[in-house]
């Protein structure tokens, strides 16, 4: 029944995908792809990292998604035509094109702009009116990623979510406004939405911080709602922002809080989780009682749930491009079935809600003319998706080096940040789609060819420990003025080889300049990485198509998680 329930939705998409032919209009296919009957006693409705975009965007998937060790070839580490095969995807259909890079140039033409939360919030309604059943889940990255959120530290973000009607969210970002901004906004701006996380707690006592789940009756069904933040914030982000407060997965609380549920009547049990999909799948083998894991963090659009034992995993992409609908059967044994769909927000499918619509020109108009300033113009696709750098990476680091003078840059592995076609001008708002955090610092070092291996030897083991519950950060950190090697199946230490600069081996001993942004030390100052953006770009006026450079990889032939 599931296989040919998702069947049917894929068929659906394709048939989006030819909503351009003049014998099907564009309401016709946001009919048949969003339109569908509706099942069970209660539904969910899952959205993640959308990372402040309030507006319409492209966004490029990766074709780069390593996994090593038992996540090797598996969900969500499929990209490109792997990927469309594990789930019986139709090359060229919208919905390929909405969960893959491939022909990204021509799709993103063809298909025009995903996300949004006008465009959102109208299938929000849509869904709704046909499933009053419902809850909205918020799985954090919601406040951090755009340019007024930032300088609104949340505010406008809050307001949407309010008016989209979220009823619970998580979080990881949102904590890099500070510990005072949060509890600020948890307590007196955010209600009616719950904010939960069980695995965040006081440093001295480890009391807990935060509620750590919501009991709710929907329908008639009993339903639990337990949060978990992002456990390694203090390590991906400066410490200093939350001092007095611990993170971590806490596998054993979550466990007792299961067990403390179902006590309680529980028939349901669902984890809102910002953990990344590789550690929800290790924990959905080792925690009892899990129902439901709805995961975010690594951006995964993933097309149907991974079942591990009788738990649902699943991750809801980012940039507000996809929401999950989840319909469940919960009896009073617990639950019974389920439907699942990845349902892309396709803008042009879906027309604005006014309201929301309203709220968001509102919000943006005091900043309109900052953020409308043209810095340049990009020739060819600038992106950031992907384990290594990507093109809009490659901008950055040029203008770090050529800026600071240095011989090599380094820019952070984070995953948020828009997509540019060919012939698109870049704005300032388009800068700081890239650049928006509370510690944007630009530096320049001093550093030897040794610590300039630990470093790429310590990010690495972030990213390819075999271990999901030591992946404590986001992708690579990108690299410009220097070619290297990486063995993601090796042992740390042993995983960067062959790193050269200017075509010579890297000494040891030698200090090189180092450029760089974002660092996570308390006390660190520097020029803004946007203002050293802005100005390259300004000078440029016209950037060339770039390509993105990538380490000569190891032991990784044949792997899905790579384009070919």
């Amino acid at each position: 029944m599931h296989r040919r329930e998702f069947l049917r939705l894929l068929a659906l998409a394709a048939a989006a995908g030819a909503s351009l032919r003049p014998a099907l209009t564009e309401a016709q296919a946001a009919d048949e792809l969003y339109g569908y009957a509706p099942f069970g006693n209660l539904t969910l409705l899952h959205f993640t990292d959308c990372h402040a975009q309030l507006l319409p965007v492209h966004y490029r998937e990766p074709s780069v998604n390593l996994g090593v060790a038992e996540a090797a070839g598996r969900p969500p580490h499929l990209v490109g035509e792997p990927l469309l095969k594990r789930f019986g995807i139709a090359p060229g259909t919208a919905l390929a094109h909405a969960c893959s890079h491939l022909d990204f140039e021509a799709a993103a033409r063809r298909y025009g702009k995903a996300g949004g939360f006008a465009h959102l919030a109208t299938l929000v309604k849509r869904l709704r009116a046909s499933r009053p059943h419902c809850l909205v889940l918020d799985g954090g990255d919601t406040w951090q990623g755009s340019a007024v959120s930032l300088w609104t530290k949340g505010a406008d973000m809050i307001g949407a979510q309010k008016l989209l009607g979220v009823d619970l969210m998580t979080a990881h970002w949102e904590f890099t406004y500070g510990a005072a901004r949060l509890m600020q906004a948890v307590e007196r701006e955010l209600a009616p939405v719950e904010f939960l996380a069980q695995n965040v707690k006081t440093a001295d006592f480890e009391d807990l911080v935060f509620r750590p789940y919501s009991l709710r009756s929907v329908n008639g069904v009993a339903l639990a709602v337990i949060g978990q933040a992002f456990p390694y914030t203090p390590i991906a982000n400066p410490r200093y922002f939350v001092p007095d407060w611990s993170f971590g997965i806490e596998e054993r609380r979550l466990q007792a809080l299961v067990d403390e549920v179902r006590a309680k009547g529980a028939k349901l049990v669902v984890l809102l989780s910002h953990n990344g999909m590789d550690v929800d799948l290790k924990l959905a083998g080792r925690v009892r009682g899990i129902d439901v894991i709805l995961g975010g963090h690594t951006h995964d659009g993933v097309p149907a749930p991974v079942v591990v034992g009788r738990t649902l995993v699943t991750n809801a992409g980012s940039h507000a491009k996809f929401l999950t609908v989840l319909d469940l059967q919960v009896s009073a044994a617990g639950l019974a079935d389920y439907r699942h769909r990845l349902l892309p927000v396709f803008a042009n499918l879906l027309p604005e809600d006014s309201a929301m619509s309203a709220y968001i020109a509102k919000s943006r108009a005091p900043y309109g003319a900052t953020l409308g300033e043209r810095l340049a113009v990009t020739e060819g696709l600038l992106y950031r998706r992907g384990n290594f750098n990507g093109t809009w990476d490659e901008l950055m680091l040029e203008a770090l080096i050529e800026v600071k003078g240095a011989e090599i840059a380094f820019s952070p592995g984070f995953r948020w940040g828009t997509t540019l076609l060919p012939g698109d001008a870049i704005t300032f708002e388009h800068v700081m789609e890239q650049t928006a955090i509370t510690y944007p610092y630009s530096t320049l070092n001093a550093l030897s060819g040794a610590q300039i291996k630990a470093i790429l030897e310590d990010v690495a083991d972030n990213l390819f420990n075999p271990d999901p519950y030591l992946q404590q950060g986001g992708d690579m950190v990108r690299v410009g003025g220097m070619t290297y090697a990486c063995e993601p199946g090796a042992r740390i230490g042993s995983r960067i080889s062959d790193m050269r600069v200017g075509g010579k081996p890297v000494d040891p001993a030698r200090r090189y300049q180092v450029a760089g942004w974002a660092p996570v030390a308390e006390g660190a100052s520097g020029e803004p990485i946007w203002d050293v953006v802005a100005r390259y770009l300004r000078a440029k006026k016209r950037i060339a198509p770039l390509t993105a450079q990538a380490p000569r990889l190891i032991g990784v032939a044949g792997n899905p998680g790579i384009a070919a």
